[in-house]
């Protein structure tokens, strides 16, 4: 019985019986007759799927139906380009894919992206969590369709490349890759591309290794808007350091010629180029986008004759390599074989546990065997410029910085970048002498733009390293944060945990900072943060918390291979009293790099008091310290809690160290609306029904304004005594 058939593909082999093909491209001996029938099957092979894709999704068996139709010509870019070289690539981009995969033998890639299609539980990759197109052993890091968010990250991957062979890391791509990333028109004027594209011009511009191919597919169109005609070339043609190249993506024989050229340029250069590769758009924007809303019928059959396809069968013919029906058999014979494919895939198993769906979230632990501090003479020498300090209680930065020293010793893949990091020591003087002791090519500084800092980072991070980037103030993560949630935190998920990202996000920023910047360096709202699955949140309050959480923080990124935030308050980093000056009573001593760091999520307690319990972290912990003491004075019996891991929270473990108390306070420095204190007031009560008597403390509803004003929209050290007080004489 025959499949059925895509009214389409019923018109597509009526033209070519009727002899209705265009003109015939010149091949000027650029490819062999083996080489232009290898592409046609991988451009048809392509089209076939995106219409049996269509087919299914009417019959409910499919459901994300963004094709690749009419940008098929990207078959040549993958035979311009070699296997080893990752390839970041955008959602039109099946015939790459398809081509790609006949340089690895044994590969699948039609039964594996009709898995995809079908949202099946053994698609390789994905496993059925999104329609994508990746692959472990096809060095396809698989991407979201979040508009052109893998642009920063594949000019990490290039950066990481380069930076691989000047420390002699061996990472997941060779030292002689390149790294390829296509777009589409319409993704070219984001911001995301366009910080990435600078970045990469920036480094090369510095003679920077920076082997990167940008491949822009040019078919007109963002959905619904046109792209102004000539804009793109306007725009990638004149930037400093980046080379450009054109190629009609009609053209087999151009696209592959040029494409050939561009690859062999960012290869021996170690430059970045572009391909600006025009292509046009068939079946509109998805499968239920009806184009005829917003194009005429006019403008719709120009671009059917531009169809890639029909180009690539008059090759075919012109040179004698099919009769009219022999190449009309052949696509018939082609559209059976991928029906029956697509049949056998609809029944493949679904998700259908919230387990099975989630189980990829966090990625598998790795068994390697991690490195030992270093010691002995090698570390004597490692802090020679402070032993003037050594056996000194120190503040929570200096600390932290003496971490960053041991760490970056002991593993050597650590590799830091940020903006003013290096020479400078960072604004705060956290990342000082750092470069000094490890060079710069592991302590880096950056152009000023937080999406291309990160996407640096999780390029470095699939590369072998671990990144550690550094955002200078926590408002400035705004700006970036997809690269975050959208990007760094989904890679596992969208993976099966083949591909990962082992980092450690330092940030810099909450409130207290005697009105210091207002709101822009004074800001106390992570809330971004906590609803991402599968990152891990850490706020230490003081210098000895600082050390260890950082180790721990970098310990899960090599373990589990896991994106770890480590959030800095500000305020804390050189206070050194406690209740008066010159106690120096938040001053601590450096913890022995052999010192275990505590189990995730164990909060620190200070005291055992059982009349009321307090429960805070960063400067909330500093001032209910104070509020402590003050309470003591007055015979209350007072504990305080430091949760130190935020994200997630580990409940259990916090109603472990609330001991036999009964009456909470929640001291949250974080705005009311929003704040971590929501979750916790929520899960105490679910936890243990009845049990607490629970109140909350926080700052109010209101950005952080200049001066002392700050301090009127933020806990006091008095509302703490006063709120406590009240909680302790009510009635249980």
């Amino acid at each position: 019985m025959a499949a059925a058939m895509h009214p389409w593909l019923g018109e597509f082999i009526q033209r070519i019986d009727d002899r209705r093909l265009p003109p015939a491209h010149a091949a000027g001996g650029v490819l062999s007759d083996a080489d232009l029938f290898d592409l046609f099957e991988s451009q048809l092979h392509s089209r076939l799927l995106d219409l049996q894709s269509r087919l299914m999704q009417a019959a409910g068996q499919s459901f994300y139906t963004i094709g690749s139709a009419g940008h098929e010509g990207n078959a040549a870019v993958a035979k311009a380009l070699r296997v080893t070289d990752p390839a970041f690539l955008h959602y039109r981009s099946g015939a790459f894919f398809i081509q790609r995969a006949k340089q690895a033998p044994g590969s699948t890639p039609l039964y594996d992206m009709m898995l995809s299609f079908a949202a099946s539980a053994d698609e390789p990759i994905a496993g059925g969590r999104h329609k994508v197109l990746g692959s472990l052993h096809l060095n396809v890091p698989p991407q979201t369709s979040t508009i052109a968010s893998h642009v920063p990250k594949a000019m990490g991957t290039a950066f990481a490349i380069g930076l691989s062979k000047r420390l002699n890391h061996q990472g997941a791509w060779p030292h002689d890759a390149i790294t390829v990333c296509s777009f589409g028109d319409a993704s070219a004027n984001h911001s995301t591309a366009l910080g990435a594209i600078n970045s990469a011009s920036w480094a090369a511009y510095q003679q920077i290794p920076m082997p990167l191919l940008l491949v822009c597919e040019d078919n007109g169109l963002g959905i619904s808007t046109h792209t102004p005609k000539g804009w793109i070339q306007q725009q990638l043609s004149q930037r400093p350091s980046l080379k450009y190249f054109f190629a009609d993506g009609s053209n087999l024989a151009e696209t592959y010629l040029v494409a050939r050229e561009a690859a062999d340029y960012v290869r021996q250069k170690r430059k970045p180029a572009v391909l600006h590769l025009r292509t046009v758009r068939l079946f509109g924007h998805a499968g239920a986008d009806a184009e005829v809303a917003y194009r005429s019928k006019q403008e719709i059959a120009l671009d059917s004759e531009r169809d890639p396809l029909l180009h690539s069968c008059a090759a075919l013919i012109s040179r004698g390599l099919f009769e009219h029906q022999q190449l009309i058999d052949f696509v018939h014979q082609q559209q059976q074989r991928i029906a029956r494919i697509a049949s056998q895939a609809s029944q493949q198993p679904k998700l259908e546990t919230a387990e099975q769906v989630m189980a990829s979230i966090v990625p598998p632990v790795r068994q390697d065997q991690l490195p030992k501090p270093i010691d002995g003479e090698q570390r004597t020498n490692l802090f020679k410029w402070d032993k003037h300090n050594s056996g000194k209680p120190q503040h929570l930065a200096k600390l932290i910085n003496l971490a960053l020293h041991d760490l970056m010793a002991q593993y050597q893949n650590i590799v830091m970048c940020g903006e003013d990091i290096a020479k400078k020591g960072g604004v705060y003087h956290v990342t000082q002498h750092l470069m000094e002791a490890f060079g710069p090519n592991r302590v880096l500084n950056t152009v000023l733009d937080e999406q291309s800092i990160l996407g640096l980072a999780i390029g470095m991070a699939q590369q072998g390293f671990i990144a550690m980037p550094e955002i200078q103030f926590l408002a400035y993560v705004h700006n970036a944060e997809d690269q975050i949630r959208g990007e760094a935190a989904t890679l596992s998920f969208f993976s099966s945990g083949q591909y990962t990202n082992p980092m450690v996000i330092r940030i810099a920023g909450l409130a207290y900072q005697r009105g210091f910047g207002g709101h822009f360096h004074n800001d106390n709202s992570f809330a971004v943060f906590r609803d991402i699955p599968g990152i891990i949140l850490l706020c230490p309050s003081n210098g000895r918390d600082g050390a260890l959480l950082m180790r721990q923080a970098v310990e899960l990124a090599a373990r589990e291979q896991r994106v770890v935030i480590m959030l800095e308050p500000i305020a804390l980093y050189m206070t050194r009293d406690l209740h008066q000056e010159g106690d120096g009573g938040w001053l601590h001593e450096y913890p022995s790099p052999q010192e275990v760091t505590p189990a995730l999520g164990e909060p620190f307690t200070h005291g055992d008091g059982e009349d009321l319990a307090i429960i805070s972290y960063g400067n909330g912990y500093y001032l209910s310290r104070q509020a402590e003491a003050k309470l003591a004075q007055q015979g209350h019996k007072v504990r305080v809690l430091d949760l130190r891991c935020l994200v997630p929270l580990h409940v259990d473990k916090i109603i472990d160290a609330l001991g036999s108390c009964k009456k909470i306070l929640i001291v949250d420095e974080c705005r009311r609306r929003g704040s971590l204190s929501e979750e916790l007031f929520t899960a105490l009560h679910e936890t243990k029904p009845g049990l607490f008597t629970v109140s909350r403390l926080n700052a109010e509803d209101s950005f952080i304004p200049l001066g002392k004003a700050a301090y009127s929209v933020l806990p006091s050290t008095e509302q703490i005594i006063a709120q406590a007080q009240r909680l302790l004489e009510a009635n249980s």
